[in-house]
């Protein structure tokens, strides 16, 4: 943890949804004039994708049947955890891009599912990471140790198993066969570093859908944000003025003293009252941090 370069990490699983809270993390941001260093989880994985289907073909040979993105074996995690400590010591560091599309990898004249060379971090005001491991906690590691601000996002996992399955069937062109047993390769890995880092963080972020999502693999529709609910846990609630949450996000209600349920349509909103001001007490502070 760092007051001068402070870091911000939003960890969940593939199909969690982390991509819209980042976005609202990006809008705050842009808002309030702040410049973050953007670092994608996908960019500390071990293998390009060619190497990854040679990987688990191998491991495959080898009887085990659990390689996975989820896990340490096909992650740097080492260095994530590395990269987390030397910003929050100096500002500094090394990043890369995971090229998931032939559109993300035309700039770099490369070829999707490759990745960018390693390059120096920007001059930024705090690192803000988005993945699989802002928390993980292993034999070997602790990533949750470095950041300032740890925000889970955990749909119910029937709910996570529709969305993955909509996104990789429509986005990557999968067969619903193929996404199953990605799914179902990563179960070991989801139980035992997915899952522990909800207990590392300081608030999750948890969608309940309110239709029915029973069987996953034949639902037609992703549940919108209005046909579900969200349940906001704070770690540590002390600070949180829940009675002005609670005034400014209608219909919505505390479920348990550190948890507040807002409509899933007011998420956004949420978000945005919620955060704007840890950010905002993050950035103070390393502003006098660094007057002295």
């Amino acid at each position: 943890m760092s007051v001068k370069h402070p870091v911000i990490a939003i960890t969940g699983s593939s199909g969690a949804g982390t991509s819209t809270v980042t976005k609202s993390f990006q809008h705050i941001f842009r808002r309030e004039n702040i410049e973050a260093a953007i670092i994608e989880g996908d960019s500390f994985h071990r293998y390009d994708r060619k190497s990854m289907k040679e990987a688990v073909a191998k491991a495959n040979k080898e009887g085990n049947q659990h390689l996975s993105h989820f896990g340490p074996e096909a992650n740097l995690l080492e260095e994530l955890e590395n990269l987390f400590k030397t910003y929050g010591e100096t500002g500094s560091g090394k990043r890369r891009y995971y090229l998931h599309n032939e559109e993300e990898a035309a700039p770099y004249k490369q070829n999707s599912g490759e990745f960018t060379p390693w390059a120096d971090l920007p001059p930024s005001d705090v690192l803000f990471y988005e993945g699989l491991h802002g928390a993980v906690v292993t034999d070997k590691v602790n990533v949750a140790q470095h950041a300032d601000l740890l925000v889970g996002v955990v749909p119910i996992i029937n709910l996570e198993w529709t969305q993955k399955l909509h996104r990789d069937r429509k986005a990557r062109g999968y067969s619903t066969e193929a996404v199953v047993d990605t799914i179902l390769r990563r179960m070991p890995d989801y139980v035992n570093y997915i899952c522990p880092q909800f207990s590392q963080t300081h608030v999750n972020f948890q969608r309940v859908p309110t239709v029915d999502t029973s069987n996953p693999f034949v639902t037609r529709d992703i549940p919108t944000a209005d046909e579900s609910f969200v349940i906001i846990r704070f770690a540590n609630p002390k600070g949180i003025d829940f009675p002005y949450l609670l005034s400014m996000v209608h219909d919505s209600f505390m479920s348990r003293p550190n948890s507040i349920v807002v409509p899933g349509g007011k998420l956004e909103l949420a978000m945005q009252l919620i955060f704007t001001p840890m950010i905002l007490r993050l950035m103070e502070n390393r502003r006098r941090a660094m007057s002295i």
